[in-house]
């Protein structure tokens, strides 16, 4: 039996060995989709808890915006003498101020943007011609209808708005006017006078409508022509009007007193 036994052996031998491969093949087979199963869980469950922190993160920034809001209305209401002011959301935005085209708008900027619509009205005590400002001291603009719960403002890139206005620097004086590309131009700029670009535009608080020292923008490009009685300058808005959320309406404030310039009396 002796050849035959290894004729057997001869002919078994291989096939013992693929089916052994074959059976260890199989149960490798079992044990990677097991592994998969558990990495697929475990990847799941990791990316529940990524989702989870993205909304606990976007929470965190929007109460870290809204904190920065209300710290910088703090910081103008300690800086500048007002007698009352009054926390507004806005809850509209508006092309114009009459219907049809004072549809709400989106949050996109918008070049055409001229009114918002505030949350606040007569029963808060708003009144027309009120001061709006946002982002500490920055002029939005003044109240330009009032109703018993909300109120219409008219923002300075309006065409119809007007805004006594200084330079900070050399206390040029001047008229701020909105534009209809929603820029900010300073009118009747004397001629003679310097006028540099990034100079700071302030309110001057002639005429007693707005307190002075409110920050309108800042000079980006001067207009001068040789014939011409005044020169203008190109105003960037110091607040981005169409991202507002939250502004200050001052209800009453004390003039500043104008300076004057230091010197020796004759």
């Amino acid at each position: 039996m002796t050849p035959v036994e290894r004729g057997l052996h001869y002919v078994l031998d291989p096939l013992q060995r693929i089916s052994s491969r074959v059976t260890v093949g199989i149960g490798s087979v079992f044990q990677t989709v097991g592994e998969v199963r558990e990495l697929r869980a475990q990847i799941e469950e990791l990316q529940a808890q990524v989702d989870a922190l993205k909304v606990e993160n976007v929470r965190l920034k929007e109460y870290e915006a809204e904190v920065q809001q209300l710290y910088a209305m703090l910081n103008f209401v300690s800086e500048y003498p007002i007698s009352a002011s009054l926390g507004a959301e806005v809850i509209g935005r508006e092309a114009c101020g009459t219907y049809p085209c004072g549809d709400v708008v989106g949050v996109e900027p918008n070049p055409y943007l001229r009114y918002v619509t505030i949350n606040v009205g007569s029963l808060q005590g708003v009144e027309v011609e009120m001061p709006v400002v946002s982002g500490g001291a920055g002029l939005v603009g003044r109240v330009s209808q009032v109703g018993p719960r909300t109120s219409e403002v008219q923002l300075v890139t309006d065409t119809d708005s007007a805004v006594a206005a200084l330079l900070q620097t050399s206390r040029i004086t001047g008229l701020v006017v909105g534009q209809p590309d929603g820029t900010l131009r300073m009118e009747y700029i004397p001629q003679e006078e310097d006028v540099d670009v990034g100079d700071i535009v302030l309110t001057s608080g002639l005429g007693g409508v707005l307190p002075k020292g409110l920050v309108i923008g800042q000079v980006t490009e001067v207009l001068k022509m040789d014939y011409a009685l005044f020169q203008s300058a190109v105003v960037r808005p110091a607040i981005n009007l169409s991202k507002l959320e939250l502004v200050l309406v001052i209800t009453g404030f004390e003039q500043i007193p104008q300076e004057e310039p230091s010197g020796e009396e004759p």
